[in-house]
């Protein structure tokens, strides 16, 4: 087994907890957005008002591709270590925005306008931290553990769900009554993340650069980041696009938008869904770095097999049998089963992709096509779910998710084993 040196692992480690933090001020929209959508909403209709936040969750998603293409050149020219302490300042002025931000009782238009622009920067943010965080954890990890090391993108991403909830949970249930979460309480979780932030920018300012970005110094500045050079990779570039499609619509479906749809369609209480959801995604986290050390033994495509055949296959029995379950723990494994598949994605995608990128175009390679297809299929997510329920026929957005995960699967089946062809282990020499 190969050795991790101390310096690598704790750039490794540091990497992951700035990364955990950018991404718990993202989750926290959606995971508070219950309780805060009739603060900046005039309708009185719940399903009305969650469909507005869950639109402006989804524009918030629009700038993601905007994200990926600036961090991406960011950190292909400058460095990977400034890309990423930039990104995260970025994120805390918008966590800080929507905690400050009056109710539409108070400022009437002015209070969706801010939500809306505090979510376009951290939409921005955001769209340039996978990019950069995937391309960071890979070229940092060594050879044969590198779909290990680069599993903790997930890992952390995931957590920053888990700590949504947990502060969520510490809410409802300790600290404070609904009525008291309604009216000012949702503000907290959100002056926590910019908080957090602190300690993401401390942790990130003091960094190791990459070993593979500071030896390409020969590589002319004009190739670095360059959007002209990436199109010369357009196999690449597509296989970006078709594993992600899939994988992201069933990511958020199974996490970020499962908490509404136990309350909004199984009809399940907030603390119930919102139980169901922590204990199901503390297991789908452990599960990130199990896949990632499997496909470092057995290689990238039979997971992304298996993630594409169950996906789907199962994705609509499993959602039809969640919306029709009133049980708390049978609602669990359901999600577990679920999340157990979707691992077959989450898992490696990052080191993935960072294999079919030369290093002078890595992380806007991973960034620009990853944050494109996440905005269209991700981040529509909850919007056609919801749409789709308030007309009457909520299992078509089932069987919408089965077909893209269908398209995914093609894709695996036309594509090399990244393992065996990386162009990580090519610049390091072998």
């Amino acid at each position: 087994m190969e050795k991790v040196s101390p310096r690598r692992l704790k750039a490794i480690l540091s990497g992951s907890v700035g990364n955990l933090v950018e991404w718990y001020d993202w989750y926290v929209f959606s995971s508070f957005s219950l309780y805060f959508s009739g603060s900046f909403f005039p309708s009185g209709d719940p399903t009305a008002q969650l469909l507005q936040t869950a639109g402006i969750f989804a524009l918030g998603f629009l700038m993601r591709p905007i994200g990926g293409w600036m961090f991406g050149r960011i950190a292909d020219k400058v460095g990977r270590k400034q890309s990423m302490t930039l990104s995260v300042l970025l994120m805390s002025l918008g966590s800080l925005l929507i905690a400050l931000t009056p109710t539409y009782q108070t400022v009437g238009l002015v209070a969706p306008v801010m939500l809306l622009t505090a979510r376009l920067l951290q939409g921005l943010s955001v769209g340039g931290e996978y990019g950069v965080s995937a391309t960071y954890l890979s070229e940092m990890a060594t050879r044969n553990r590198r779909g290990f090391y680069s599993s903790f993108l997930y890992f952390t991403l995931i957590g920053a769900q888990l700590l949504a909830l947990g502060i969520q949970l510490i809410l409802q249930k300790v600290l404070l009554t609904e009525a008291q979460l309604l009216s000012w309480g949702w503000r907290i979780p959100f002056v926590i993340g910019a908080a957090l932030s602190v300690v993401a920018l401390y942790l990130r300012s003091n960094l190791d650069e990459t070993p593979v970005f500071q030896t390409q110094q020969h590589t002319p500045d004009e190739q670095r980041g360059s959007v002209q050079v990436l199109l010369k990779h357009p196999r690449a570039v597509l296989t970006v696009v078709g594993l992600t499609m899939g994988g992201t619509l069933a990511f958020y479906t199974f996490t970020t938008y499962m908490l509404k749809f136990l309350v909004n369609t199984a009809h399940m209480s907030k603390e119930s869904a919102t139980n169901i959801c922590f204990l199901s995604l503390l297991v789908f986290a452990g599960l990130q770095p199990v896949f990632g050390a499997l496909s470092d033994r057995i290689g990238r495509r039979p997971l992304l097999l298996f993630f594409g055949l169950f996906g789907a296959v199962g994705t609509v029995p499993l959602l039809t049998a969640l919306s029709h379950t009133t049980t708390p723990w049978v609602a669990f494994v359901l999600l577990v089963v679920a999340l157990t598949i979707v691992s077959g994605y989450s898992g490696i995608n990052a080191v993935v992709k960072a294999e079919l990128f030369p290093v002078e175009i890595r992380a806007l390679g991973i960034g620009l096509p990853h944050a494109l297809t996440v905005a269209l299929f991700g981040g529509t997510a909850e919007y056609l779910a919801l749409w789709w329920k308030g007309t009457g026929h909520e299992s078509y957005f089932y069987w919408y998710i089965a077909g893209c995960i269908g398209l995914s699967l093609l894709v695996f089946l036309s594509m090399e084993e990244t393992k065996q062809t990386s162009r990580l282990n090519l610049e390091e020499g072998g």
